[in-house]
């Protein structure tokens, strides 16, 4: 059995939480390109647009975002657009964005 000096054991496990945070950033990329999608009527991260009848999404309770999502995606929510777009993302892309948006500063 070889031994391994501790340097060589240091490097396989820097290389390791590499891997693990390029990960989570390829993550976070995702659930933000996922939110720009909503930034033409809710703004920039879900804070609005001033004067504007559409409401910001930004600090709103997650599980209340998902049950609005879920609800525009059945239907049994009406809209003029929001039934149509949220049929569009599937279950794990809906609770992605409730998060992203949860945990937005209003």
């Amino acid at each position: 059995m070889k031994h391994y000096p501790l340097t060589k054991l240091a490097l396989v496990l820097a290389l390791m939480t590499t891997g693990a945070s390029h990960a989570v950033e390829q993550q976070v990329l995702y659930t933000q390109s996922l939110a720009a999608t909503c930034a033409n009527c809710h703004g920039t991260a879900g804070k609005g647009i001033p004067s504007g009848s559409i409401p910001k999404l930004a600090g709103l309770k997650n599980d209340y975002l998902v049950e609005q999502m879920q609800a525009f995606k059945s239907g049994t929510r009406p809209a003029t657009i929001m039934h149509q777009l949220a049929k569009g993302y599937s279950e794990e892309q809906i609770r992605l964005l409730a998060s992203y948006f949860a945990s937005q500063q209003p």
